[in-house]
């Protein structure tokens, strides 16, 4: 593997991340929003994951990494979809609510605000994670250009 490669690997989890870290905001964001009906309700979302195989990431370099077409190791990662979770939304009596439908009933989001909390605090490390990754290829590179000093 060459040192080059772990900037697009590094770079393709930072930004895998980087979604994650959205899509959680977002979620945070319309956690108490209110709906009329059990159709308008906000919900949850998160991201999918993938990995991406070394031939992707730069098909140049691919048989370098000694992978073949049908390789199953991967190299980077790659947000395949985001999608919206399952979970039932709330179901609150608020009759006075002015979202409230005919029967005094406020629909509310499926979001998990200890699970979004979790997931922000997992993303932004594993982002910190793959800049101390990037720092240390780039010092790395830095010293073996000095060799020849």
């Amino acid at each position: 593997m060459s040192l080059m490669s772990i900037f697009d690997i590094s770079g393709s989890a930072m930004s895998a991340q980087s979604v994650r870290l959205n899509t959680t905001a977002s979620n945070m964001a319309n956690a108490n929003s209110a709906a009329a009906s059990a159709g308008e309700v906000y919900r949850s979302r998160q991201p999918v994951f993938a990995t991406i195989q070394a031939q992707m990431l730069n098909p140049a370099n691919a048989n370098e990494f000694g992978f073949d077409n049908q390789g199953s190791t991967g190299f980077g990662v790659q947000v395949l979809d985001i999608v919206e979770s399952d979970a039932p939304f709330q179901q609150r009596y608020e009759p006075e609510h002015p979202m409230a439908d005919g029967e005094g009933y406020v629909y509310y989001p499926n979001v998990n605000i200890v699970e979004e909390m979790t997931n922000m605090i997992s993303s932004s490390r594993s982002f910190q994670a793959n800049v101390d990754v990037m720092n240390a290829a780039r010092t790395m590179m830095q010293r073996v250009l000095t060799l020849g000093q």
